[in-house]
């Protein structure tokens, strides 16, 4: 059996490794194989990202709440896509509709959500010195980045962008010539797409090894923070229903541009038969919906995820319910998979079929009420911190249940079929996915920033970005469950058009105005976030006095995350206000050999057992030549 190495001799293979060779500014910056820089890179990537979807949002809501509003202003940088008129073109509004759902849904709450917290947190949580394929990593990424590089290309060629909805349905999608937004964009969106859905497995694969492989001495799944769980969880749901979306959209480029008839059957175009037959649109359907419902919560698990742990950390209290968080957020990714046709319900589907599918929809109520449970007993009697993270925490939580319940009622076929495709469905989505995995990602940049950057944001900005953001949303999403509710349908270029809608004015109107309100109080982030990088007050090394094991590395972490041995972990990692303890926090790598003031009789037991962790042979990556 091999023996442990000292920590002088783990030192010397952490320095060894880092001076072996001087990384050039491209090799340390730009093509890294560091986790710690790859995760910033999809940060910056996010954001972006989260800058363009949100501007479009904007765009559409004008249109939306201002009706015969001149827009000439923005001909300067729409071009033709304002018409003679001055008004907003209504195939480009279409293809605004579409590019913010996928760009928002995709390359943000996606690629940067999960990108950047599973990359950064993953080695740093379990202890580990990277990942287990830095160079995957980084191709990762760079997938990403490809795919990101078409996208915003397509959002400047002639005939527009992919302009039928990001869920991309056929025919619209499928015949190149059924309008503007079907020919080169439509290509563009497919190609892009692709490219990312390539990107996020190579991440699952490599975030499912490293926590698999790469945990340090003692690191047993019980002690695995509820982040590790999450990001865990999602890279298993991306890995499973990813591929299918990849199927589905080759055979879509099949059809498109081979003359097959996967998707098409009797379709005609000005009076003109197509020659395809046999094909069915509701096989798109399926096959999206696999992936579109797991999702949701590859978006949703690490936002819960950074909130289980941002809430433990500033109520200074254990988390409620520790097994039964993990129970729940394996009950959800497991029947993510078995609930998809939920969003099917109006497609002539068998209605004994339906009622399954709503039964089981339904049920996933109850891991997700679990969660909903744990996360206000955690908060009860607490000792609350209440810093900018934990108030976009606390915001995540509120906008999970609200979004959450009304879930529920478009779980039930005999409402769903009255209210699909209108606003209530819109209003839904965005509270329980696009609102709390937003704030979920919020959340994290100002609780890990520290760690990320080496200083610390603006408490009071924060404060400020954090009421405006959460009162603003809930001004922009409430309202529409009443249009919903009323029967006022999504994606219509303007509800002016038809008597029935024209009450809405009003309400269209006010929407608007809460979103572009919202949409401001985003620079204030933006100021505090690049600001506080350069000038920010310098971060001490553990700023939250937060027991996971990332804060026990230096404040700007190098290559390899520890100047030495990797620390080995004796406890689970919520050990806060512990009845007897010398301080209100006890970080994981403390033995419990060192406290026995408050060990409980069951952890004195355990003080036997840390000659035998220390001894573990440790998977450190720096006992191996690079």
């Amino acid at each position: 059996m091999a023996s442990v190495e000292t920590n002088a001799a783990a030192a010397a293979h952490v320095e060894e490794h880092d001076h072996h060779e001087e990384l050039s500014f491209i090799r340390k910056y730009i093509f890294s194989e560091d986790h710690k820089v790859i995760a910033k890179q999809y940060m910056f990537s996010g954001v972006f990202w989260a800058i363009i979807g949100a501007s479009l949002s904007i765009l559409f809501r004008l249109q939306l709440g201002f009706p015969n509003l001149n827009l000439e202003w923005l001909r300067p940088i729409l071009g033709n896509w304002i018409d003679d008129s001055g008004k907003l073109d209504k195939e480009f509004y279409l293809a605004l509709v579409t590019m913010h759902g996928t760009i928002m849904v995709f390359f943000v709450l996606t690629a940067g959500l999960s990108g950047t917290f599973s990359n950064f947190l993953i080695p740093l949580q379990v202890g580990a010195r990277d990942m287990a394929s830095g160079f995957l990593n980084m191709l990762s990424y760079w997938f990403f980045f490809l795919s990101s590089v078409i996208m915003f290309g397509s959002l400047f060629i002639e005939t527009g962008p992919a302009s039928g909805g990001w869920v991309i349905y056929p025919p619209l999608s499928a015949l190149p010539q059924a309008m503007s937004g079907s020919g080169l964009g439509m290509s563009l969106w497919l190609i892009s797409m692709a490219l990312f859905i390539v990107s996020q497995l190579l991440g699952g694969i490599n975030y499912i090894t490293t926590v698999i492989n790469l945990r340090t001495r003692g690191m047993s799944f019980s002690k695995m923070p509820l982040t590790i769980w999450a990001f865990l969880l999602t890279a298993v749901l991306g890995l499973i229903s990813f591929p299918v979306l990849l199927s589905a959209a080759l055979l879509l480029i099949f059809d498109r541009s081979m003359g097959t008839s996967f998707y098409l059957s009797e379709i005609y175009i000005g009076g003109e038969a197509l020659p395809n037959v046999g094909g069915s649109p509701i096989l798109f359907q399926h096959l999206f919906w696999f992936l579109g419902h797991p999702e949701v919560y590859i978006v949703l698990l690490p936002a819960l995820g950074i909130t289980s742990e941002i809430i433990a950390t500033n109520s200074r209290k254990p988390i409620f319910g520790y097994r039964a968080m993990i129970a729940s957020m394996i009950g959800i990714a497991f029947l993510a998979f078995i609930v998809w046709a939920h969003h099917m319900f109006v497609t002539g589907m068998n209605p004994f079929l339906g009622s399954i599918f709503m039964f089981l929809t339904l049920i996933i109520a109850v891991p997700s009420a679990v969660k909903a449970f744990n996360y206000i007993t955690t908060l009860w009697r607490g000792n609350i911190v209440f810093t900018p993270a934990m108030l976009f925490s606390i915001g995540l939580v509120s906008f999970f249940i609200s979004g959450g319940l009304t879930g529920i009622i478009l779980g039930n076929s005999a409402l769903d079929i009255q209210l699909h495709d209108t606003y209530f469905v819109v209003a839904h989505f965005h509270l329980v996915m696009g609102a709390a995995s937003a704030f979920g990602f919020l959340a994290g940049v100002y609780h890990w920033f520290p760690k990320f950057f080496g200083r610390m944001m603006n408490k009071t900005l924060g404060y400020i970005h954090f009421w405006f953001t959460f009162v603003g949303i809930y001004l922009v999403f409430f309202p529409m469950h009443y249009i919903g509710i009323a029967g006022f349908p999504r994606r219509y270029y303007s509800f002016t058009s038809y008597e029935a809608f024209r009450t809405f004015g009003d309400l269209n109107m006010f929407v608007s105005i809460a979103a572009i309100f919202t949409f401001a109080a985003q620079f204030l982030f933006l100021w505090n976030f690049f600001y506080s990088i350069f000038r920010g007050r310098k971060a001490p090394q553990n700023p939250w006095r937060s027991n996971t094991l990332e804060w026990t590395t230096p404040v700007n972490p190098g290559h390899g995350n520890w100047p030495g041995e990797i620390p080995a972990v004796y406890r689970w990692p919520y050990d806060y206000s512990k009845p007897g303890a010398n301080d209100d926090f006890i970080p994981q790598n403390v033995p419990y050999s060192q406290t026995p003031e408050s060990n409980l009789p069951h952890e004195n037991a355990l003080i036997a057992l840390e000659k035998e962790i220390e001894a573990q042979n440790y998977n450190d990556q720096f006992k191996q030549p690079h």
